[in-house]
């Protein structure tokens, strides 16, 4: 009877060799992967237009609506910074039919905070997020009062600080009501920016720093207006109206609608 031997045992798939005494140790290098929708995506997104075409798209932009304006109603720079941040996730439409009633009694300030925020929250709670707005629309006039004597700064330095106020909402209150060129950057211009493009970046702030490096001077004063109302009733996020686009024939998008 033959003696059943031992076999050795099978090595792990993830075993490794020790080295010889006195050699030196290396270290295997792992890449990291991409995968290949990822690659073929950034192959194929359009570039940016070029600056001769950025100029001819707000040429048309502004042949088409010389003079645009807010639709945030509002009476003056306190109750347009109001109204700014009110509107954060809110429509202007919205905003309008409370602040309406509220800036007839309160359009100051001092008023404001004579209101209180229990009555403030009253007027507003139509709109998302009332409670926490309520209770920045009192603390910024709180702040206002007892440091700019009851004015609204003209700066982003003391604007940015104010409860409630970022990057866009203290672009806004600078470029309408103090008359700085600053373009102001929201989810439709986000969007905007980067269909066409003008700028492509994944947020705000990044795409408002190069707008405002590649938008020409005589355009860059209503190039939020132009571009927020563009957004809003062209340039749709669900369908844009692409067949009747006044810029489409300079747009990059490769995702086009077509008449159906």
């Amino acid at each position: 009877m033959k003696s059943r031997q031992s076999k050795p045992p099978k090595k792990s798939a993830t075993a490794t060799t020790s080295p010889a005494p006195g050699a030196p140790r290396t270290r295997k290098k792992i890449a990291a992967t991409i995968t290949e929708p990822l690659i073929a995506k950034v192959e194929t997104a359009p570039s940016p237009v070029d600056a001769a075409t950025v100029t001819e798209i707000f040429a048309r932009l502004r042949a088409a609506n010389p003079e645009p304006r807010a639709e945030l109603e509002y009476l003056n720079p306190f109750t347009l910074l109001v109204a700014v941040v009110l509107s954060a996730q809110a429509t202007d439409k919205s905003v309008n039919l409370a602040t309406a009633p509220l800036f007839a009694i309160a359009d100051t300030p001092a008023a404001m905070l004579e209101l209180g925020e229990e009555r403030v929250r009253a007027f507003i709670r139509t709109i998302g997020l009332f409670n926490t707005k309520a209770k920045n629309v009192i603390a910024l006039s709180r702040i206002l009062v007892d440091e700019h004597d009851g004015q609204v700064p003209a700066s982003r330095e003391h604007l940015e600080i104010l409860p409630g106020v970022g990057t866009k909402t203290a672009s806004v209150v600078m470029n309408v009501a103090f008359g700085v060129p600053t373009i102001a950057v929201d989810t439709h211009i986000l969007r905007v920016s980067n269909r066409i493009p003008l700028v492509v970046a994944p947020t705000t702030d990044k795409v408002q720093a190069g707008l405002e490096a590649i938008v020409p001077k005589p355009f860059r004063m209503n190039a939020h207006h132009w571009l927020i109302l563009f957004g809003r009733y062209v340039c749709k996020a669900r369908r844009p109206e692409c067949p009747t686009c006044l810029i489409a024939d300079l747009c990059r998008y490769p995702s086009k609608t077509v008449v159906a």
